[in-house]
């Protein structure tokens, strides 16, 4: 049942923190779901917040806890002791716990691991921290129900019931040889109503879909997406059972990739979020925005070379922001297509191939935008049709070479390993503005002579 969080009750809870009535404030939070109590801690100051997480079981707190944004879980680990920590790290499964401990800093992060009960659930973590946050490695967590294909069905759900206690949901069973290398899966109905006697070898599915520890993230999301899985195990190097990947897991990776493309295509850097402070916010867009004043500083250079066309065609220069505009605008039409097909997996085929469809779909919409603007033209130039037909020829050869851009671009970024989302945004915009200009003055040049 979803809870209503209002002002009114954010107050309350204030109230009942600052007079100390936990048997009150515990009344509230008790049947609380973790992420109604998350949203609360969001308008909490950290000392507050803190009291709630001191206040509540660790069972509880370790789930509210990956429910919080990093920077304010960051900060109230930091007013929290490394039992406390540990605590919280022992409720949790190993791969929310490894990213939890991995932004700890070193000294805080080796008094945590002192305080950890569960050795078995430790080595898990230190396994975990090998791997590139990344990869499928990085993602995945050791929990999981596995049996031994050389089992009898009645010793393999006594097996299950133990292995079952660590695991918060059980998506699938997994079948492994004497060496724990992947053999298949079990289906619950199988193991269900095979005979009691039978061995899992008889009754598991061969057939099973699975990553290695060094696959790539967005590789372990397209084969989830394209399989429709609601887990998928993965393998070591020899093909050993050593962890799986949920759902939920991938979709807080896409979550965050998205994110990160957004505030890349918006020409920011890093990172960051409304909260951060001025410097960090800074440091994230400056960058960018010193490219696009360079580029600008190019752009002016150009046009600086045509000063002959401002004196002699004025109006050429009412005629720059509608070329750039239309320059910067199919740049990343293209651009954001192909960086969407690139992160889907669908992009297929050569690359010539796909220059020339794009050709081909700009040509069209070249003479459809490029036919409105010769009649829109007649308003502003009256008869001079030489000019409205050269501002045309502009426009079409400008979304030709544009779209180009926009396409190659990202396919040969992808090609060398760097994220395509930095070909949209301003790397895009203030190229395509710098060569709209140059081929704007350069067929009104030849066109009309001067």
């Amino acid at each position: 049942m979803q809870f209503e969080i209002s002002k009114a009750f954010i107050e309350k809870i204030k109230y009942l923190i600052e007079e100390k009535n936990n048997q009150e404030l515990m009344s509230h939070l008790d049947d609380m779901h973790h992420a109604d109590i998350a949203e609360i801690l969001d308008e909490l100051t950290l000392d507050e917040a803190t009291y709630i997480i001191k206040l509540l079981d660790s069972e509880k707190t370790a789930e509210i806890l990956m429910e919080i944004d990093e920077d304010d879980r960051d900060k109230l680990l930091e007013n929290l002791t490394p039992k406390e920590i540990a605590d919280e790290i022992e409720e949790m499964d190993t791969d929310d716990a490894t990213d939890i401990i991995s932004n700890l800093s070193v000294e805080l992060k080796d008094e945590v691991f002192k305080n950890l009960k569960d050795r078995d659930h430790a080595q898990h973590i230190v396994e975990l921290m090998r791997y590139d946050e990344d990869s499928a490695g990085g993602l995945m967590a050791k929990e999981l129900i596995k049996v031994n294909e050389n089992w009898s069905v009645t010793g393999c759900m006594e097996e299950m019931r133990a292995q079952a206690e660590n695991v918060t949901r059980v998506h699938s069973i997994y079948v492994v040889d004497n060496k724990g290398k992947l053999k298949g899966r079990l289906s619950l109905k199988d193991l269900i109503t095979a005979p009691s006697n039978a061995n899992i070898a008889d009754v598991y599915i061969e057939n099973v879909d699975y990553v290695d520890v060094h696959t790539s993230a967005e590789e372990v999301a397209r084969i989830m997406q394209k399989y429709d899985l609601e887990a998928i195990p993965v393998v070591d190097e020899i093909g050993r059972l050593v962890g799986r990947i949920t759902v939920d897991d991938i979709i807080d990776f896409i979550r965050d990739e998205a994110d990160k493309d957004y505030q890349m295509v918006a020409g920011i850097s890093e990172d960051v979020d409304a909260d951060d402070s001025i410097w960090e916010l800074t440091r994230a867009r400056l960058p960018w925005l010193i490219l696009a004043l360079f580029g600008g500083f190019i752009a002016v250079t150009v046009a600086g070379q045509f000063e002959s066309a401002m004196v002699n065609y004025g109006f050429l220069f009412f005629f720059m922001p509608l070329i750039v505009a239309m320059a910067g605008n199919v740049g990343v039409q293209s651009s954001a297509i192909i960086v969407q097909s690139i992160a889907k997996g669908t992009l297929t085929g050569s690359i010539w191939k796909r220059l020339a469809k794009e050709v081909g779909l700009n040509v069209l919409n070249g003479i459809v935008l490029s036919l409105i603007l010769f009649i829109g033209s007649h308003f502003i130039l009256g008869r001079d049709y030489l000019v409205a037909f050269t501002v045309s020829i502009a426009l079409i050869s400008v979304i030709i070479i544009a779209s180009l851009i926009g396409t190659f671009v990202p396919i040969m970024l992808d090609r060398y390993k760097i994220d395509p989302a930095l070909a949209t945004g301003p790397f895009i915009t203030t190229s395509n503005d710098i060569f709209g200009l140059l081929i704007f003055f350069t067929i009104a040049k030849y066109m009309l002579g001067f």
